[in-house]
């Protein structure tokens, strides 16, 4: 079985589209097309069938993307065998972080990869959701990802999942808010805030709405805003409250107050993810040790 062909067929199962395909691997995509259907041939069954327009996986073909990953893996497993015998590592590794994530993650890593001067790092910040990471294995080597510790974890059958840190979300008060010189805050003390949120379906609007669940209060969000530091300084002018993390936001010269929620767990959990085959480069290893290093140098402050 063609490996070549196995990669195009694990590009598809992350990219959705034949063109798609065809731009990351530098291919026309008629010679994507033919590369499937030689694939087809060659283990006796359909892989793929129309979808509007475009091409999607049958159940065969997903059967086989699972195996294909098995492949390439191993392929990745020996060629890094081989490469730590003969070198120290090397090589470019790509990243993409969450842009809170980048803040409080990025300076430290860089840092720590200074020892290592021929891995080299390029970094790029997404604003991700839960969804977008498998997708976004196609195009880079490790996404560092967040999601509500009460939601479902990665899929693993195709990628590895590496806890980097468990990150507490904290309510945030302007200092003359009536609660502000509590130690900590129950939820039914926040009842009738105005809270500024993230977009819907971003991991700290996650959080807000399990507590909404737990409490049988849905919070009155008034603005959303993903960038936490604009969050902060609507909430230090008195629009508002909001759910920030604790690690990758600070108060802002004592503009805010920052106030742990008594009698519910509310966290991000902080992950890199990645394609399996992709972990077994000795450059990105690096990279996931330097990275677990800097976590856990985080959270022990």
């Amino acid at each position: 079985m063609d490996v070549q062909r196995l990669r195009v067929l694990r590009e598809l199962a992350d990219r959705g589209s034949v063109t798609a395909v065809a731009a990351a691997l530098s291919f026309t995509p008629s010679a994507v097309s033919q590369q499937l259907k030689a694939l087809s041939r060659e283990v006796g069954v359909p892989l793929t069938e129309p979808a509007g327009r475009g091409l999607r996986l049958t159940d065969a073909g997903h059967a086989l993307v699972a195996e294909a990953e098995a492949v390439l893996t191993a392929l990745a497993r020996a060629e890094a065998t081989v490469e730590r015998l003969r070198t120290t590592p090397r090589g470019l590794v790509r990243m993409a972080l969450f842009p809170s994530g980048a803040r409080m993650i990025l300076p430290g890593l860089l840092r720590r990869l200074d020892a290592l001067p021929e891995v080299g790092l390029h970094c790029r910040d997404v604003d991700l959701t839960p969804a977008d990471v498998p997708a976004l294995t196609a195009d880079f080597d490790i996404v560092v990802s967040h999601r509500d510790e009460t939601g479902p974890p990665p899929a693993t059958e195709r990628w590895l999942v590496v806890p980097l840190l468990r990150e507490p979300l904290d309510v945030v008060l302007p200092p003359g808010h009536p609660l502000a010189d509590r130690p900590r805050l129950r939820l039914d003390e926040l009842a009738d805030e105005a809270w500024i949120s993230v977009e819907v379906g971003w991991p700290v609007d996650d959080v807000l709405r399990t507590i909404a669940v737990r409490t049988g209060h849905t919070p009155r969000v008034v603005q959303r805003f993903n960038d936490f530091s604009v969050t902060a300084e609507l909430v230090a002018a008195g629009h508002g409250i909001a759910l920030l993390p604790r690690y990758s936001t600070h108060d802002r010269g004592g503009r805010t107050v920052r106030k742990p929620i008594a009698g519910v767990r509310a966290a991000r959990l902080v992950e890199a993810v990645l394609r399996t085959s992709v972990a077994e480069r000795p450059a990105v290893s690096a990279v996931l040790e330097a990275l677990r290093a800097e976590a856990a140098a985080l959270t022990a402050e």
